[in-house]
């Protein structure tokens, strides 16, 4: 539970190649917590714009983050713990997915560019193209110190950055 006694729901974030789904997956493995990988939730015309190269617009992620918050609300709703993958790159996408739900928390995997494009370039099956990850770092809003979450650095082991995560969450609740 958080300070507020919300369920907690931890949002991993970062762009794409950061990492974010494959650092959720180890948390839940530790954790037993719900997952959801937010990426699923995109309308199929987001993936289409994305999958043709076409960055997408704020007009087009308000839907998308809106549908994770009423998951997250969800899990608030039957008092689970949860982790979501979710870019969340700007601050007003964040303030959107925290608004009303105080148990979010967000976790921002940094990963030098370098590692980005080499893991983009050997990822399979998924419609984001390399290309479109110089948008993403343009949009890219770090968190700033008045919102509740921290940075990891995401080019560790898997292993490394999952126990630094939870480590981190563990130091949280205990200075709440």
């Amino acid at each position: 539970m958080t300070r507020t006694g919300e369920p907690l729901c931890l949002v991993v974030m970062g762009v794409a190649g950061s990492g974010k789904s494959t650092v959720a997956r180890a948390l839940v493995r530790r954790t037993g917590w719900t997952m959801l990988e937010g990426d699923d939730l995109h309308p199929p015309e987001n993936v289409e714009k994305m999958a043709a190269g076409t960055p997408l617009t704020d007009a087009d992620r308000w839907p998308w983050l809106d549908a994770i918050g009423a998951w997250v609300d969800g899990r608030r709703g039957e008092n689970v713990e949860s982790v979501v993958t979710c870019s969340a790159l700007r601050r007003g996408y964040r303030d959107r997915l925290r608004q009303g739900r105080p148990g979010v928390v967000f976790c921002f995997l940094e990963v030098p560019s370098s590692v980005l494009v080499e893991r983009l370039g050997s990822r399979t099956g998924h419609y984001f193209p390399a290309q479109l990850l110089r948008s993403q770092l343009a949009t890219l809003e770090p968190l700033d110190s008045d919102e509740p979450g921290f940075v990891v650095g995401g080019a560790a082991e898997v292993d490394v950055v999952a126990e630094t995560v939870l480590a981190l969450l563990h130091e949280q609740r205990v200075r709440s």
